[in-house]
């Protein structure tokens, strides 16, 4: 049984006959700069019914940086810049400790190493 958290409660999704249900994960809701958001979700065992999940996860390379794609951000409604960019395995490295969290403590703490991304002679600021 799929549950997504919203408003403290958790709230069952009922499967959909021959879908797939795709849930976006933190690097998504950056790149999206918020449009797209990623959800807290969980999974309980059932010993009845057929509904199956299936897990399947992309990672990108530890170097990559991730960031809101300029072409994203909405520009009409000025709205600023909402996530840090961060490189990805700096990001694996805080997310054990904070995972079963609210998402917002992991993206403070790539917001305290955002200050400068340096690869070699290109500089991300």
């Amino acid at each position: 049984r799929l549950q997504l958290l919203k408003d403290d409660q958790w709230i069952d999704v009922p499967p959909l006959k021959h879908s797939i249900l795709i849930n976006l994960g933190d690097q998504l809701e950056v790149i999206t700069n918020g449009k797209y958001k990623s959800v807290m979700h969980r999974v309980l065992a059932q010993t009845d019914g057929t509904r199956m999940s299936i897990a399947s996860f992309y990672n990108l390379g530890s170097d990559d940086v991730i960031y809101p794609t300029p072409a994203l951000v909405d520009k009409e409604v000025e709205k600023p810049i909402a996530h840090p960019k961060f490189m990805f395995e700096d990001y694996m490295k805080v997310y054990p400790a904070l995972k079963f969290e609210d998402k917002e403590p992991r993206f403070e703490a790539m917001k305290i190493m955002d200050s400068t991304i340096s690869f070699g002679l290109v500089t991300i600021v």
